[in-house]
C-alpha cells in the first residue's frame, strides 16, 4: 500500500498506521479491501476530501502503479449495499456495468486510484454508470445446445424429461450403456423455460462470487448446466473450503446439476 500511493504521486504518512478489519471473527481475504484502505489513509492524512466517505462503499484491487482492477463478488456486494442505504459505490471500471444491474444504486467506474481522489475532492464532475441497453447475454450453457428435437424415438424417456421439465422435479435414468441416458439428459435444458429477471439475478450473484462471470456487466441469461465428474468430492459439490466457494449445487441454482454415472459401484 505505500508503494501504491507513493508510485501515484500520494504522500504516505510518516508515521505507524494501525487498519482495523471489524468485525474481528468474520474471516476477510481477496484483494477488495486495497481501495478502501487506500482510501481511509488519504483520508486520515488529508490528502483528500472526506465528506463523501460515510455515503459511499469502496471496494477494488489497486495494483503498484495505482491502476484499479477488477475483483469477483461485486453483484452481490452492491445489492446488499443497496439494502443497507448505501448512496453510491465506487469501484473499479471493469465492475461498474455488473454493479450497476442494481437499482437505486449510483456506481461510478474509475481506472486510477487518482480518478476516486478526483470523484471524491469533486463529486459533481462525475456521472454514475448506467446499465448498457444491449448488454452482452453471458451463455452459461454451450452456443450450441443439444435440442431435443433431434432425439428419434425414445418415447418414454422424452415424455419423463417433459415432467420433470414442468414440475421441477428430480429425474434418474436407468439402463445399459450406450442406451442414450447421458445423450437426453443433456438435451434437457433446452425444454425449460427461461431465466426471469429474479432468477437471473439470483444466478448471476452466485456466479458472481464464485468468479465465473468472464463478460463482466452481464446477466446469466441461460439456465445453468452443471456436470461434475462422477468423483468429485464432497466439498466441490456442496462448497466450502480454506476459503469458502459455492459448490456444484450451489452453482447448479435455478437450473440442472447432472451426475454422470451416479450409481456406479466403488471400484474398491
Amino acid at each position: 500500500m505505500k508503494a501504491t500511493l507513493k508510485n501515484a504521486g500520494f504522500t504516505f504518512p510518516m508515521r505507524k498506521i494501525v487498519i482495523n478489519l471489524t468485525p474481528a471473527d468474520l474471516r476477510k481475504e481477496g484483494p477488495c479491501f486495497d481501495l478502501p484502505i487506500s482510501v481511509g489513509i488519504l483520508a486520515a492524512s488529508e490528502q483528500i476530501n472526506a465528506d463523501l466517505l460515510g455515503d459511499y462503499l469502496f471496494l477494488g484491487e489497486v495494483s503498484l502503479d495505482g491502476t484499479l482492477r477488477a475483483v469477483a463478488g461485486v453483484l452481490p456486494i452492491a445489492a446488499a449495499a443497496e439494502k443497507m442505504g448505501i448512496t453510491g459505490l465506487v469501484l473499479p471500471a471493469d465492475n461498474a456495468q455488473e454493479a450497476a444491474v442494481v437499482q437505486g444504486l449510483a456506481v461510478y467506474g474509475c481506472q486510477h486510484l487518482s480518478d476516486v481522489v478526483n470523484f471524491l475532492n469533486n463529486p459533481g464532475r462525475y456521472k454514475p454508470v448506467q446499465m448498457s441497453d444491449n448488454v452482452e447475454r453471458l451463455n452459461v450453457t454451450s452456443l450450441h445446445s443439444p435440442d431435443l428435437q433431434d432425439v428419434k424415438g425414445q418415447t418414454h424417456a422424452r415424455r419423463a424429461l417433459e415432467i420433470a421439465a414442468a414440475g421441477g422435479h428430480n429425474l434418474i435414468f436407468v439402463g445399459p450403456p450406450g442406451s442414450g441416458k447421458t445423450m437426453l439428459a443433456r438435451r434437457l435444458p433446452g425444454i425449460l423455460p427461461p431465466l426471469s429477471f429474479a432468477e437471473s439475478l439470483e444466478v448471476t450473484r452466485i456466479h458472481s462470487v464464485a468468479g465465473l462471470l468472464k463478460n463482466r456487466g452481464s446477466l446469466v441469461r441461460d439456465r445453468p448446466f452443471r456436470s461434475p465428474h462422477h468423483s468429485a468430492s464432497g466439498p466441490s459439490l456442496v462448497g466450502g473450503g480454506s476459503f469458502p466457494r459455492p459448490g456444484e449445487i450451489s452453482l447448479s441454482h435455478n437450473g440442472i446439476l447432472f451426475i454422470d454415472k451416479l450409481t456406479l459401484p466403488n471400484e474398491n
